[in-house]
């Protein structure tokens, strides 16, 4: 999604702003510009349409000088990918704009600056703001004051970035419903949507709440508001990771670097979470063991991703601690009547913290007053979705730069199984169950990195699929969701058109679509559930379909006419989903690989959905 850089510094900030847009890359984007104040005060601009470099080509004919500015990465929200839509916006060459988000009332206020002269260049819901501050700085006396008075009248999410010519060494900020960081400097200090993109001036940073208005300026000053307009001292975080996290290294794209990430950061994970024979409740927070005897249901919500791994969820939790569980679409849960059995406990899972329609589900659900609190599993410290529910569990998978997740979504299964745990723990699951999950669990980065190394296997697999426009994929039990994630992967990244579907339904409409031409992926651990897989296969093998089906070593599955089996390690079938998911990630790369699309920022996608 849209990227924010900004910067107040005793040095050109010109280079500073192209490397932090570039660190944004992965977030999506389709245009990319930057605005400065130079030394004679005068405001300037460019723009590029497509990727980053675009932009950099156009600085290098025509750079832009100067200790302060602003620049951006844009996803289309309001008007098509072009010039004039891209940020910064300007309003009459005093004043320019970056905005992440979306604006709900621009049209009224489009309209009313319209009737007052101002002329929009863009269809953007941006560029009202740009108008509405030029109009109010003309009798505010400063632009903080003006910055106050606008933000006060807009309705919307957004992260914002603001300079004038007439205070050229100060940047303002806010944000509300979208993210936004503070880089504390050496006498310098910079605004930013993301650390990543600051990383390379600074690991200090202070982490805005909502409603928060920033105010940067020269000698490194930041001055910050709350909600109420009140100053308030936030405090300086030192980021986590260090510069090198955000590097592909020696791989070819980031999400193969991330694929080959997963067992040190599954085993990062787990590190301080896992006692002798059980899972530390406390890891939870000091509060979980209470909150958790008083769960009597879960309501788990969350998109993309982040919601396959709920769905894996709640066979785990309904199978060892007895408590029904809900499992919900984000962007549908807040738009019906909602009914909450007493005793429910709310969950949420976004890889960023700032997922737009899971940061509004969670607020909703918290408003209900129904809940007996929420539990919140993220990768970003200092988010939002870290501030605002009640417990919270870090995955500690690292910056993820593909916009498909990989690394994410293992580490927030692994989140769910200590949830699972430590829920069961307070609910008197058996000890040695217990203590035979968390053996497993340790045992489990070590399998992860024997998955690995079938790599070449799998990219020899893929070859069958580089002129294949559909596939299905097949799963049964906590393995449809894994199904789910693999078809996911494969459309994101190569564009191939696959659903996946409970291997039992096969004969309920899914078997029309089977022939020679259409690929079928299974996964097949060594699980009750196994024998009848079997039986769902030879359906498919009966119609000519071509199977491609990654299993158990010990469930006597081998190689045939029209079936491609590749054997994985023996793991405990409640810990099965997580492993069988890498197999499937290999496969989507290397079929977008072979098939030449852009693996790390697939069309149209974006990395941080901050908008609904």
């Amino acid at each position: 999604m849209c990227g924010i850089v900004a910067a107040v510094a005793q040095r050109n900030v010109q280079n500073i702003l192209l490397e932090g847009l570039r660190r944004l890359e992965y977030r999506g984007y389709d245009s990319a510009g930057m605005a400065v104040c130079d030394k004679h005060g005068a405001l300037k601009r460019q723009r590029a349409v497509g990727k980053v470099q675009a932009l950099a080509e156009r600085l290098a004919s025509e750079s832009l000088a100067g200790n302060s500015g602003i620049a951006h990465t844009r996803w289309a929200t309001h008007g098509r990918p072009s010039e004039p839509n891209a940020h910064p916006h300007q309003s009459r060459e005093r004043l320019a704009v970056v905005h992440n988000g979306i604006i709900e009332n621009h049209e009224p206020l489009r309209e009313e600056l319209s009737a007052q002269g101002y002329v929009f260049e863009s269809e953007t819901d941006t560029e009202v703001i740009a108008h509405l501050l030029e109009r109010e700085s003309r009798t505010a006396g400063d632009l903080l004051t003006a910055f106050k008075q606008v933000v006060s009248g807009l309705d919307g999410a957004y992260a914002l970035g603001v300079m004038t010519v007439d205070e050229p060494e100060v940047v303002v900020g806010a944000r509300k419903g979208s993210p936004l960081v503070v880089g504390v400097g050496i006498d310098e200090a910079f605004l930013a949507s993301d650390p990543l993109a600051l990383l390379q001036v600074t690991d200090r940073f202070i982490y805005l709440l909502e409603g928060d208005v920033v105010r940067l300026s020269s000698g490194g000053r930041i001055e910050i508001f709350d909600a109420s307009g009140a100053a308030v001292e936030r405090p300086i975080q030192t980021f986590e990771h260090g510069d090198g996290a955000a590097s592909k290294g020696d791989y070819r794209h980031y999400m193969l670097k991330e694929i080959h990430e997963q067992p040190a950061v599954i085993a990062a994970a787990l590190e301080g979470r896992l006692g002798d024979r059980s899972v530390l409740v406390e890891s939870f927070g000091p509060d979980a063991e209470a909150l958790f005897r008083a769960v009597r249901n879960i309501h788990i919500v969350a998109c993309g991703t982040s919601y396959h791994a709920g769905m894996v969820a709640r066979y785990w939790l309904e199978r060892y601690t007895g408590v029904p569980v809900q499992v919900e679409v984000a962007s549908e849960y807040r738009y019906r009547r909602v009914v909450v059995p007493e005793g429910t406990l709310f969950v949420t899972l976004s890889q960023s913290g700032e997922t737009a329609d899971t940061m509004a589900a969670l607020r909703f659900a918290m408003q209900q007053g129904n809940y007996l609190g929420s539990l919140g599993i993220c990768n970003v410290p200092g988010s939002s979705l870290v501030r605002e529910a009640s417990l919270n569990l870090m995955t500690q998978a690292g910056p993820e730069i593909g916009v498909a997740s990989t690394k994410a979504f293992t580490t927030q299964l692994t989140a769910l199984m200590l949830f699972t745990l430590a829920l069961g723990r307070v609910r008197g699951m058996p000890d040695d169950e217990q203590a035979e999950l968390v053996e497993e669990l340790r045992r489990l980065p070590g399998l992860c990195s024997q998955v690995l190394g079938l790599d070449a296997d799998i990219e020899a697999l893929s070859t069958a699929f580089a002129e294949k426009h559909h596939a299905l994929f097949l799963g049964r039990g906590a393995h449809f969701p894994i199904a789910q994630e693999g078809a996911l992967k494969l459309k994101e990244i190569s564009y191939i058109h696959a659903e996946a579907y409970p291997a039992g339904e096969l004969k309920h409409g899914p078997l029309a679509l089977v022939d020679s031409e259409m690929p079928v992926i299974s996964v097949a651990p060594n699980d009750d559930l196994l024998d009848k897989l079997k039986s769902n296969l030879q359906e498919v093998r009966a119609r000519g379909g071509e199977l491609y089906v990654f299993a158990d070593e010990n469930v006597g599955l081998t190689p045939a006419e029209g079936i491609s089996v590749l054997h994985l390690p023996h793991i405990h079938e409640a810990l099965a989903p997580i492993l069988y998911t890498l197999p499937l990630q290999l496969l989507s790369y290397h079929v977008a690989v072979l098939k030449g699309t852009d693996v790390d920022q697939p069309r149209n996608l974006a990395k941080s959905v901050t908008v609904e």
